[in-house]
């Protein structure tokens, strides 16, 4: 009989277990072979008296370019027409970085324009108060 705790690992609703170990084990999940979207890891052990213990870990794989999207968000309430602005852009070859798609353009924040036009409201005041002091 071993002294060992064995460790079973399913990936999603598979009968067929994804690989049988003793434990510790170290291994590599190699998610390129897997759809995107959501997944379970299902790790099942059991000590050598043949009691088990099981653990889920859900995870999501997305291996494909991703999608950035602006304007709108999940569970909005919209009306009229909306500008919407959508980027997909992916990894690559990991081997050479390309900055052309790599970044989503996003529009200028309202709060930066509040600060720019209370920055010139203040620079319009000091100039004309300055000037009537001078006066």
């Amino acid at each position: 009989m071993s002294t060992k705790s064995s460790i079973l690992i399913f990936l999603d609703h598979e009968t067929k277990p994804y690989g049988e170990f003793d434990a510790p084990i170290n291994f590599e999940l190699d998610t390129t072979k897997l759809v995107d979207g959501d997944h379970i890891l299902k790790i099942v052990s059991k000590n050598p008296d043949g009691k088990e213990g099981i653990r889920h870990v859900p995870f999501n794989v997305r291996n494909g370019p991703a999608i950035a999207i602006e304007g709108i968000k999940e569970n909005d309430i919209v009306d009229g027409i909306i500008p919407i602005m959508i980027n997909a852009y992916s990894k690559g070859n990991q081997k050479q970085f390309l900055i052309e798609g790599s970044e989503t353009p996003q529009s200028t924040p309202a709060w930066f324009w509040a600060i720019i036009i209370g920055f010139i409201g203040f620079a319009i005041y000091y100039f004309t108060v300055a000037m009537i002091k001078e006066s």
